[in-house]
């Protein structure tokens, strides 16, 4: 068992031996939504999730050992690995106690501890250990010379070298770390010149609390307004205690000498130690934070990606807009524009409302319009009168939609191919009219971190953002599957083993033959082989083709045990009702004797009855459908205890947006988020939920709205 295997196990509380072998397939290049599918007897039944902290622990334990070997190079070129050292390096199971380690040997610029040596005296600084009978001040004398004029600069220099040396202590800075993060305080003030005119920091203007209870959002709100120049940030670190460790580290007792030693190991304290005991508490809270943050945004994106779809409607996008007016498209049932170039002007400054109602109402009355998809930006509420003013006589509705990232989808190479006729503010319309379509099929094409629900995306690592929102993507579209004969390039893109390439190449082969009719016509694609397609073919689905096995999750690899499974249930897989016959028979089967039969491991054959009771079924058809309207709310109708229905646009630690039709969304704080405790938002809903909620206040003058869950949850008295 390897070093990396072992500490892996220790970490995530796994088998030593199912942690290698999911490490064995990842090094084989398989990808995690074909692990999490296809090979759950190997994985231990893993899924997405434990796969990525599997794949990302795996990564940092390697980047640990690279480190090590560096460092270990570096401490024998330098000729100071003693066994002692290299024993101590062997055990190190964090990179900060590497770099501890490391640190008294690693190249530096001149500090005064090598000044002092420079001159000599690094003798002298050696009697702290073992004090000499003499006293400092006729010790310091022998090292007197033209570099070294005085005995008070003697005693400074080693004052220097000793606080240096027990500064980078590697035991010391391990217990100080360690005890700064159980008890040391992070605290915020306003800076002297800090502007903050509208106050978005002025809870944190004399702010404290203890570091193993500060919320990772205070952190980054904190971390924000002191890159703005507002606050000043610090952390209060127990120096009484670390300068106790300091002291162990050394022992001093003769008199004389213990008074120089202390005084070496306070300064040594507050001009070396402190300082860097506080950046990397700091740093710690920051890196945890936005760990936080990232999971929190890549969360919401997910459960924004995999809203169900309003499949089999034609719906009108309105881009709102004032002074430039509301752009307006209707899309038909499969998202082809019926037409672009409508704009209308209701608003201010043309105010030619009359105009734009008959053109809505003459749209409408000429596709059959279902559904009028109005983004949320500027102008959206003035629009949405209009719109419920449109459909009035009619069974269409309304739905406000975030057209958060349709500005980006409509200046990018993607929009471009795919409406090369057309200017950006147009795709960018169809965009918000196809997102209410298929979400995922739409929104695969923006850039995650575009879509914006989440809070201080800009101030997080992006790298780390994007990788994470790469994995969500790619786990929410091979959750659902993609269907070979009619996804884009952009979609075919996250399905696992394809890149950019293969789907232009599906795409290119799909427009040349007419579609494809098997599976298997994949291994006919330029670029495409055998790996790739073992990687990806269970993802994508053919309806009506030439096998119906080819529109379920079922693998091809699986086949051949499949139909022995059907043959023996005497089903055929292209008869209708296939689904209900195998849900009839399957209570009666026993699953392990089976699986032993088929040559099948238990977790494939329930994933395989499972497929054919569902064929060709969108996972996401089972979740509520959006929130549809037909009227307009007003923040002068609220009274507080009136109940609404309301869409959630973001999840946040402290609670949740809610879109109740109103300018602004309403907040249901954690608290109000449930009957019970809630620790994380996250437990009760998700962005796409559509909930219920009761109005406690509202500022009309601000436009901020107070809601509660937990009193719409209950009966009404």
């Amino acid at each position: 068992m390897s070093d990396v295997t072992a500490a892996l196990s220790r970490e995530l509380g796994l088998p030593p031996a199912q942690v290698a072998r999911v490490s064995a397939l990842f090094d084989e290049g398989n990808t995690i939504p074909f692990l999490a599918r296809y090979r759950k007897e190997q994985t231990g039944g893993l899924d997405e999730v434990g796969l990525r902290a599997l794949e990302d622990a795996l990564g940092r334990a390697r980047k640990l050992e690279e480190r090590r070997r560096e460092v270990q190079a570096s401490l024998t070129e330098q000729g100071v690995l003693t066994p002692e050292l290299a024993a101590r390096l062997a055990a190190a199971d964090k990179l900060a106690v590497i770099e501890d380690l490391y640190l008294p040997f690693r190249p530096k610029r001149r500090t005064r501890a090598s000044q002092a040596r420079d001159r000599g005296l690094a003798p002298l600084a050696a009697m702290f250990a073992r004090p000499p009978r003499e006293s400092p001040l006729e010790a310091a004398k022998k090292f007197l010379g033209a570099e070294v004029p005085t005995v008070e600069a003697a005693l400074a220099g080693a004052r220097d070298i000793l606080a240096e040396q027990t500064s980078e202590d590697p035991e010391v800075r391990g217990r100080a770390r360690a005890l700064s993060m159980k008890e040391a305080v992070f605290t915020a003030t306003k800076a002297p010149k800090g502007e903050d005119p509208q106050g978005k920091f002025a809870q944190y203007y004399a702010f404290k609390e203890p570091v193993v209870r500060v919320q990772p959002h205070r952190v980054l709100a904190c971390d924000r307004g002191e890159s703005e120049g507002v606050l000043r940030i610090g952390v209060d670190l127990p120096e009484a205690r670390i300068l106790g460790f300091m002291r162990d580290a050394v022992r001093v007792q003769a008199p004389g000498w213990r008074e120089e030693a202390d005084a070496a190991l306070t300064d040594g304290l507050a001009r070396l130690l402190g300082p860097a005991i506080e950046r990397d508490v700091r740093g710690a809270l920051t890196e945890k934070a936005q760990a936080h943050a990232i999971a929190v945004f890549a969360a919401n994106v997910k459960a924004l990606l995999l809203q169900p779809p309003l499949k089999g409607k034609v719906v009108m996008g309105i881009d709102p807009g004032f002074r430039t007016g509301c752009k307006v498209v209707v899309v038909d049932k499969t998202g082809a524009p019926l037409g672009t170039g409508l704009v209308i002007y209701p608003h201010e400054p043309q105010k030619q409302y009359d105009q734009a109602l008959k053109t809505l109402r003459d749209l409408i009355a000429r596709h059959s319009v279902d559904i009028l998809a109005i983004g949320n930006g500027t102008a959206s509420r003035e629009t949405e009168m209009l719109a419920a003013e449109a459909i009035k006589g009619t069974p269409a509705a309304y739905v406000i939609v975030s057209e958060a990232g349709a500005s980006v989808y409509s200046a990018s190479d993607v929009a471009r191919e795919e409406f090369p006729d057309l200017d950006a503010t147009q795709r960018g319309n169809i965009s918000i009219a196809r997102r209410l379509q298929d979400p995922l099929a739409e929104l695969v094409k923006i850039d995650p971190q575009a879509i914006g629900v989440g809070l201080y995306q800009h101030d997080l690592d992006q790298k780390a953002l994007a990788r994470s929102l790469a994995g969500v993507v790619e786990d929410a579209v091979n959750h659902v599957g993609v269907d070979l004969n009619t996804a884009s390039a952009s979609l075919l893109t996250h399905v696992a083993g394809l890149t950019k390439k293969t789907a232009q190449a599906i795409v290119a082969q799909r427009q040349a033959q007419g579609g494809f009719r098997r599976r298997d016509e994949l291994k006919a694609v330029k670029g495409l082989g055998d790996r790739t397609f073992v990687q990806a073919a269970g993802f994508l689905r053919i309806s009506g083709g030439a096998d119906p096995l080819d529109n379920t999750a079922i693998h091809p690899e699986s086949y051949p045990a499949t139909r022995k499974l059907l043959a023996r249930l005497g089903l055929d897989p292209a008869a209708p009702g296939l689904g209900a016959a195998v849900k009839a028979q399957r209570a009666g089967l026993d699953p392990a004797a089976l699986a032993a039969e088929l040559g099948l491991g238990v977790p494939t054959l329930t994933d395989i009855l499972e497929s054919l009771e569902k064929p060709g079924r969108d996972p996401r058809e089972a979740l509520p459908q959006p929130h549809l309207r037909q009227d307009v709310l007003k923040l002068d109708d609220l009274k507080p205890g009136m109940r609404l229905t309301g869409t959630v646009r973001n999840v946040v630690d402290f609670g949740a947006f809610v879109d109740v039709g109103l300018k602004n969304d309403g907040l249901v704080h954690v608290s109000e988020l449930s009957d019970r405790f809630v620790r994380n938002p996250m437990e009760v809903v998700a962005v796409g939920d559509v909930i219920e909620v009761e109005v406690l206040e509202f500022d009309a003058k601000r436009g901020r709205v107070s809601l509660s869950r937990k009193r719409a949850l209950a009966p009404k008295a």
